[in-house]
């Protein structure tokens, strides 16, 4: 099969990465790919992830059998409804189904008239309103731009002031358009977990959960991120995955399918492990980043297969089979991450690297045979063991390795 992925991210770096070890790949062609991507397929240049119509015609052009589409800026602006337009299968959902990320206030939405467990929440398009809402409950504050902010645009705090301030940044366009409405949810309070589905448009294939780090330091304090770090697994009580699938993925997918939306993608669903039972933080309409990176690496089933199938409505009863293996993954990021990233520092240590450890290329960038840093995210680490205590130090010590101005990380990623 000849596919194209579009991403650049270490997401779409892991999904490369995985892609071709399929039987199934005769080609991969990266758009726009990264410098750590560059040995797995050929890249396409100059042409924006979010070019609807360039993506579109590149991949006519190539003769491309499957778009894999990773981040969620192209799916929000309607690049999978392009690809199939032009006659090209692709994994990853419409516009209007990408809506469960790209609005947080229709996520809602569909939450509620599918009975799926949430946090309650109130939406708000007018600052006034919402700082008098602010006013009238407690604290702990949960505060969300309604659009795409690149996982920055989510406050929690048990300052009242802080949620106010934050109110009011987004309404003055600290966030863009993202900003321009706002959801005040109920805290839900518990351990979170990620979990994600292949979805075909009415079936669908659960992949092994992760647990992520969204909080800059240690001990789950500073300003929201991307995302610092994750593993996989995760010690479960039995039956939550179960019970997740049924009074979840499945009421989800169906009311979108009722709603003439139907899902085909990446589902991805961040939960709140609450004393009253999981319920819904947020979904996400793509593999989840920094959890791509350990989940992936311990997938056995060929991942090809499964989107193949997913694309053509046709999952069945397709499965998949797990290493018994841990990953831990250390997010590298930039001096000034999340607010004001430096760019521009050389990166070393990448060959000193050894052992059970991949490294995910997020924000590098080449200048002759120098690898320098391009984003605020710079590198994912992630180490491999027989638990999660062979894969955490196989981790740490790569990180440790590299080098670079600034560098920042967690060091407490999938600590007992």
């Amino acid at each position: 099969m000849r596919v194209l992925l579009v991403g650049s991210g270490a997401r779409e770096h892991a999904l490369a990465w995985k892609l071709t070890q399929s039987s199934l790949l005769d080609s991969l062609l990266l758009l726009p790919g990264n410098p750590g991507m560059d040995d797995l397929g050929d890249t396409v240049e100059g042409v924006a992830a979010t070019d609807v119509g360039a993506v579109a015609t590149v991949a006519a052009a190539h003769n491309v059998d499957l778009a894999v589409i990773g981040p969620e800026a192209p799916l929000a602006a309607g690049v999978a409804d392009a690809l199939l337009r032009a006659g090209v299968a692709t994994f990853g959902p419409s516009r209007a189904a990408a809506r469960l990320e790209a609005s947080k206030a229709f996520a809602k939405d569909v939450m509620k008239r599918a009975g799926v467990p949430t946090a309650a929440a109130a939406v708000f398009t007018e600052p006034t309103d919402a700082l008098a809402h602010i006013d009238r409950v407690g604290g702990p504050y949960v505060v969300k731009a309604d659009g795409l902010a690149a996982g920055k645009g989510v406050l929690v705090t048990e300052k009242r002031s802080e949620a106010r301030a934050w109110v009011e940044r987004c309404f003055e366009g600290g966030f863009g358009d993202a900003g321009n409405r706002i959801v005040i949810e109920e805290f839900l309070d518990g351990p979170e977990l990620s979990v994600f589905a292949i979805c075909d448009g009415s079936r669908f294939v659960t992949l092994d959960p992760a647990r992520d780090y969204k909080r800059l330091a240690e001990r789950d304090t500073g300003p929201n991120t991307g995302g610092m770090g994750s593993y996989s697994p995760v010690d479960l009580p039995g039956g939550l995955i179960a019970s997740v699938e049924r009074d979840i993925i499945e009421p989800t997918l169906q009311l979108m399918a009722d709603d003439a939306t139907p899902y085909v993608g990446f589902l991805y669903v961040g939960l709140a492990l609450t004393a009253d039972g999981p319920r819904v933080i947020e979904f996400n309409c793509r593999l989840g980043d920094p959890e791509t990176q350990v989940v992936l690496p311990r997938l056995q089933t060929d991942l090809l297969a499964l989107l193949d199938a997913a694309a053509s409505g046709g999952l069945g009863e397709l499965d998949t089979t797990w290493s018994d293996g841990a990953a831990v993954n250390v997010v590298l990021a930039a001096d000034g991450y999340p607010e004001s990233p430096r760019e521009g520092d050389v990166i070393r240590g990448l060959a000193d690297v050894t052992g059970e450890v991949l490294v995910f290329h997020a924000g590098t960038r080449r200048d002759g045979k120098r690898l320098l840093t391009a984003g605020g995210r710079v590198l994912s680490v992630v180490g491999m063991g027989a638990d999660s205590t062979e894969a955490r130090a196989a981790a740490y010590a790569a990180a440790e390795a590299i080098t670079f101005r600034g560098k920042r990380f967690r060091r407490d990623i999938a600590a007992s």
